[in-house]
């Protein structure tokens, strides 16, 4: 058992021996406790409060150590604390910031335990502790309902996130208060803002449809990423890691504190390379991040830019599930259906699980993204603030890509002739573009009492335009016809404006009792004018107007215990893809509609374990996510190959979360989550294709499961230190099996896994910097080999049986990332 070896290598004795610190966080104001108060003891997170504003610290080492204290629109609170055998008893006041933060910008999204709503915080400490260079949703691995997968295997590049099955196109992103996903696609291409982790200052994920967002609806889940803490020294830091696959992460971070009382600049300069699991599979990433505030009393105001530049070698197409195998009858079949040339399945069998089908030495994707954003944070009188934003993102970039044998007529030229032949085929390399703008502004309006807070209420909204162009362009080509270099082959231009209104309450009716509201309106206009890659005209006119109303209830049922339920509705226009991909005229995709209730539990408490004062925290949420009109694929194809999707009219996600943590003394600590669900989608009809290519629709109707919904998701977490300074962790992750497509077949699946990695890192403080910390991640410790993500697809082969071609991203075995961070 590793948790039970773990533990066995923990000392025992005097470091046992060491006296409690327990106590309560009180508003300086009204002496009335604060929930949820972070306590930090030597920089790193060790607990909350609780309902009443108590916390515990089950044993505190000898010595001297720094206790921080910090909770949202309050000044944080630093006290020496030395360690003693006695028991010790704390009374810490925080006083309202006499200074407005950031943080007024972001609180109008955030749910808090008035929300009724399911939500996990991640602090920047926490973020910290697991980041060695990896993508944000590797980051977020353990938390509850997630599910993550990586294109090139490793974590860097092109990665995924899936929360309750729903892919990151139905999780809503925002960075402070800004929308995050391409309003196209609603995907968030995290690729484009590498190492943004590092300059994170908090992080919520909500599950279900949550609060009102800025944005699309979030019909999974939401993840509102604030970097808007101001930090009042002067720091400097740099951290460094290097692994497996040649992998490297540097960046530098400074800040000046306050200068002149009022202005703080903050930086951060990095770069992440790898050559990827996947063969050729390589990432090179640039980012940026600058930040100028001013602050003086009421008023806040900050600049941030912040930018990222990637070239990724395209690891999209995956791997055949005959290399995976090494099954070389599989590959025939690929081969007689002209899926695979003889001399390609060859190599793919070499390669195995590492095999990347593209050769061409430029077949990279190349982007950058740059934001620009404008924040006012006002406080008006002693109980109202304002919240404003004014933002830019400048998106551009192509995708390269070597095609050999490729009609003329598709590209818009005339054919070649030389003498008597006519010359119908080339081989060339074209690049396709995306030009975009993405501009607009948001507001919130906060009512928060300092003295009466059983009322606290919310009135925000947004204006956003989309312009995007989208264009593809022949750099080469071995017979290049009548084009000129960079000959433009098709053009398309859209523009979607987005506004929404909404307004925010909870109202504490008792002590015991709390109700919540919520409602929204949202506005969409999309227009597409011009032709698609493939010639079709996908000219497009859609307007979508959405009413979302929420409620919930909040009841607490003993001190540090609170139950609560919700119900919300959420709707969503549907994605470019719905569109373009149908043939012309086609508009029948229709808007879909989630309606989520959820229902939960949370406690905490103080318990006295193996003679140690411990705390115990629970939840448990029920969720039931009823859909209608849901797209998916029904394994139907567009005229040129492109996979459609459906509208299902009645669909449904149900299941429960459960998430507990144990912390035994500050030396070593437990937590645990685990998410039971069932997935289904109703009446479902499979489309496949005869012999002469005609669709053949099912003519039983079937209940059947939802691709890429595991039934079973779990992560666990223990850590311990077992000497000052150093902190050694296993973390597992389980997912049970999910399915490629919405048939439940299981040749069409990807297998169950399970994944332990173990991380390490040791900190110390010697005279000549403020620290030095050494880290170790060691990936897929067991060096299992599975895959997390897939695709298939099928039709009536050369054999005359249907035949299924699946392709997978299969996942790194055992690798590695040490890291060298130092503060100065």
């Amino acid at each position: 058992m590793p948790g039970a070896a773990l533990i066995a290598c923990l000392p025992v004795g005097a470091a046992w021996a060491q006296g409690p610190v327990s106590g309560s966080i009180l508003d300086g104001r009204s002496q009335q406790g604060l929930p949820g108060a972070t306590i930090l003891l030597d920089g790193a997170a060790v607990g909350t409060t609780d309902a009443n504003g108590a916390f515990q610290l089950p044993a505190v080492a000898a010595g001297a150590h720094e206790l921080r204290v910090t909770f949202v629109g309050y000044e944080a609170l630093s006290q020496r604390l030395s360690g003693q055998p006695e028991a010790q008893q704390l009374s810490l006041a925080l006083q309202p910031a006499a200074i407005l933060t950031g943080e007024a910008v972001v609180t109008a999204q955030r749910a808090n335990n008035r929300t009724a709503t399911a939500y996990t915080n991640v602090s920047r400490e926490e973020l910290n502790r697991r980041n060695f260079g990896q993508d944000l949703p590797y980051l977020l691995d353990q938390t509850p309902s997630v599910v993550v997968t990586s294109d090139a295997g490793a974590g860097v590049g092109y990665t995924d996130i899936r929360i309750r099955g729903t892919s990151n196109t139905g999780i809503n992103m925002t960075i402070n208060g800004v929308p995050l996903n391409d309003a196209e696609s609603r995907g968030s291409f995290l690729v484009n803002l590498p190492d943004l982790a590092s300059s994170v200052s908090s992080l919520q994920i909500q599950r279900g449809v949550g609060t009102s967002q800025n944005g699309g609806a979030a019909f999974g889940a939401s993840i509102n990423i604030s970097t808007l803490d101001s930090r009042r020294e002067a720091y400097a830091e740099t951290q460094n890691s290097y692994g497996s696959f040649n992998t490297w992460k540097n960046n530098v971070q400074f800040g000046t504190g306050l200068v002149g009382k009022y202005f703080t600049f903050d930086g951060r300069l990095s770069r992440i390379a790898t050559d990827g699991y996947v063969n050729r599979a390589s990432s090179d990433l640039k980012s940026y991040y600058l930040a100028a505030g001013y602050q003086r009393q009421n008023t806040l105001l900050k600049f941030i830019t912040f930018s990222g530049r990637e070239k990724t070698y395209q690891a999209w197409n995956g791997v055949p599930e005959f290399a995976l195998t090494g099954n070389r009858a599989l590959a025939q079949v690929s081969i007689d259906n002209y899926e695979f040339s003889p001399e390609e399945a060859e190599r793919a069998l070499q390669e195995g699980r590492r095999f990347s089908y593209y050769t061409y030495d430029n077949q990279t994707d190349n982007y950058q993204q740059n934001h620009y954003q404008l924040h006012l944070a006002q406080g008006i009188g002693a109980d109202w603030n304002l919240g404003a934003t004014a933002h830019l993102t400048r998106g551009f970039g192509y995708y390269e890509s070597y095609r050999a044998g490729r009609r003329f007529s598709a590209y818009r030229l005339p054919n070649v002739i030389i003498g008597g032949d006519t010359l119908t085929r080339t081989d060339l390399v074209d690049r396709k573009w995306l030009d975009n703008y993405f501009y607009g502004g948001t507001f919130a309006l906060n009512y928060q009492p300092k003295q009466n807070d059983k009322l606290q209420a919310t009135i925000g909204g947004a204006w956003n335009r989309f312009v995007n162009d989208h264009y593809g362009e022949v750099i080469w080509a071995r017979y290049a016809s009548t084009g000129n270099i960079r000959h433009r082959y098709y053009f398309n231009d859209a523009t979607k404006t987005d506004y929404n209104a909404y307004a925010r309450a909870t109202w504490q009716i008792l002590d015991e009792l709390g109700v919540y509201g919520d409602v929204q309106l949202r506005h969409i206009d999309y227009r597409i004018d011009g032709v698609e890659d493939d010639q079709n005209d996908v000219t497009t006119r859609a307007d979508y107007l959405f009413f979302n109303p929420k409620a919930g209830a909040t009841f607490t049922v003993a001190e540090g215990q609170q139950v609560y339920l919700s119900y919300a509705i959420g709707q969503r226009e549907p994605v470019r893809s719905d569109f373009t991909d149908r043939p012309a005229g086609d508009t029948s995709a229709k808007a879909e509609k989630l309606r989520d209730f959820e229902a939960g539990y949370r406690g905490s408490w103080t318990l006295p374990l193996l003679g140690l004062r411990s705390t115990l925290r629970v939840e448990a949420n029920y969720f039931y996510m009823n859909y209608r009109n849901q797209l998916v694929a029904t394994g139907q194809l567009n005229d040129v190959g492109t996979a459609l999707r459906t509208n299902a009219p009645r669909s449904y996600r149900t299941g429960v979360e459960l998430n507990g943590a144990l912390a035994l003394a500050d030396k070593i600590s437990l937590s645990a989550n685990a998410t039971f669900s069932r997935n289904r989608i109703l009446n479902f009809r499979n489309v496949i294709y005869d012999a002469d290519y005609n669709p053949v629709v099912d003519d039983v109707a079937r209940t059947t499961t939802i691709s890429y919904s595991p039934s079973f998701v779990g992560a666990a977490t223990l850590e311990g230190q077992p000497l000052k300074g150093l902190r050694l962790a296993l973390l597992g992750k389980a997912v049970s099996e999910q399915y490629l497509d919405n048939t439940a077949s299981q040749q069409r699946r990807l297998a169950p896994y399970q994944v332990l990695d173990f991380r390490a890192r040791y900190s110390i403080r010697p005279s000549f910097v403020k620290e030095i910390e050494l880290g170790l991640l060691v990936s897929n410790l067991l060096n299992r080999e599975y895959s997390a993500n897939g695709y298939t697809y099928g039709y009536l082969g050369a054999s005359g049986r249907q035949e299924t071609f699946n392709f997978y991203f299969p996942q790194a075995t055992r690798n590695f990332l040490a890291s060298v961070g130092v503060k100065f």
